[in-house]
């Protein structure tokens, strides 16, 4: 008997608070609020080089402005939840909205680097505990049989935001300037937070996770498999994709609004990888985490091959988009099923590893950019997703396959 959960396991080991009609509005708004923190938290990918030159620093040091983001959500997860206890989570919800919008007017008025990093940190403090209660918020609202289902409704909040953040950041930036593109996110996570004030339910916590309940989560093999997969993938893809900007204006050269357009095409695509990752998730999250970190290593090693054509950068670029679109909800799925009854523990814990391997991999890119240049960086992003496709498909399959012989 392998400890990954199947969807009849997801119902009985859910909530006895699980409701038995699914509140589609509340999980909406949840959506919407991810929307407003990823579409935050990825401005600086599109505006790198306008804050950078404004402010007096180099790509590699705006480019740790993400890293300030990831480290501090890193340990805000399992901070919330151990400290939240019994309060109710629509309210923590709330506050971690307002947080969003106080980052963004400070960074909106930052007048060095070492302001703009404090105002993301302020931004990682949000985004670590809106991730850390995602699927105990998703077992709450609905019935557990449309778990997988809320939780990729969620999660298309990040594809939504990868569509409109980047292109609409780098036009905005180059229309209004990048400090007016930074208060435009702030009236974003206003909006998010008066649809959360209609929609949300009232949700008061059924017991408080201690740190035992860390410590059982991470005895699940499932669970530690997971968060390796995520710590190899994510570093990798966000080595690459935090300076993407940067190599498509020195690779193949392209102009500001072919740029525009190419971040464009990755936020189509990975709205349309969300769908279909979900779908492939929903019957083999290792299939659907394992198979998009195979794309994204092909998009890269087209990068890294036939990078200096303007078209392949394009089609390499939207293939990213869509690589990268399934996989957050293949590995939330994984996550829900290997430990749907210790739900906030294992959220916090998926969400302090997302926020790892992006401070690595923003960090890791930020040396070989200034170092070994933006082709560097592209090759270390296709290593390390096709080494986390490795662990997945290897020995998250085994685990899979065990379960379904038992």
């Amino acid at each position: 008997m392998t400890d990954i959960a199947l969807p009849r396991d997801l119902a009985e080991a859910a909530d006895p608070a699980s409701p038995s009609r699914p509140a589609w509005p509340a999980v909406f708004s949840l959506s919407f609020g991810v929307f407003g923190l990823v579409t935050a938290e990825f401005l600086p990918v599109s505006l790198l080089t306008p804050v950078a030159s404004e402010l007096g620093v180099s790509n590699g040091a705006v480019g740790q402005a993400i890293t300030a983001t990831a480290v501090v959500a890193a340990f805000a997860g399992p901070l919330l939840v151990l400290s939240s206890g019994r309060i109710d989570r629509r309210l923590v919800v709330y506050v971690l909205m307002a947080f969003l919008i106080g980052s963004s007017v400070l960074s909106a008025f930052a007048t060095d680097i070492t302001m703009l990093l404090l105002a993301r940190g302020v931004l990682g403090f949000a985004l670590g505990g809106y991730w850390a209660m995602m699927t105990a918020l998703a077992l709450r609202l609905v019935p557990p049989a449309d778990v997988p289902r809320a939780m990729s409704i969620i999660i298309m909040g990040v594809s939504v935001a990868t569509v409109f953040a980047a292109p609409l950041g780098a036009a905005l930036g180059e229309w209004w300037g990048w400090r007016a593109t930074f208060l435009a996110a702030s009236g974003l996570g206003t909006a998010a937070l008066a649809v959360q004030l209609v929609a949300l339910p009232s949700l008061p916590s059924a017991r408080a996770p201690g740190l035992r309940a860390f410590g059982k989560a991470l005895s699940r093999r499932a669970v530690l498999i997971g968060l390796a997969t995520i710590v190899i993938v994510v570093s990798g893809h966000f080595a690459g994709f935090t300076f993407i900007r940067p190599y498509l204006e020195e690779v193949p050269r392209l102009s500001v609004s072919t740029i525009s357009l190419a971040l464009l095409a990755f936020g189509i695509g990975g709205f349309f990888g969300n769908v279909v990752g979900g779908a492939i998730a929903a019957r083999s999250p290792a299939w659907g985490v394992g198979s998009a970190a195979l794309l994204i290593g092909a998009a890269a090693l087209a990068l890294v091959l036939y990078g200096p054509s303007p078209a392949v950068a394009f089609a390499a670029t939207a293939l990213w988009g869509f690589a990268f679109g399934g996989f957050p909800v293949s590995v939330s799925i994984w996550n829900a099923r290997a430990a749907p009854d210790l739900a906030e523990s294992s959220g916090a814990l998926l969400s302090s590893a997302f926020q790892v391997a992006i401070a690595s991999g923003a960090v890791i890119g930020g040396l070989l950019i200034d170092g070994a240049g933006p082709k560097g960086v592209i090759v270390y992003a296709c290593l390390a997703v096709v080494a986390g496709a490795g662990v997945m498909l290897v020995l998250g399959r085994a685990v899979e396959r065990s379960r379904a012989a038992a």
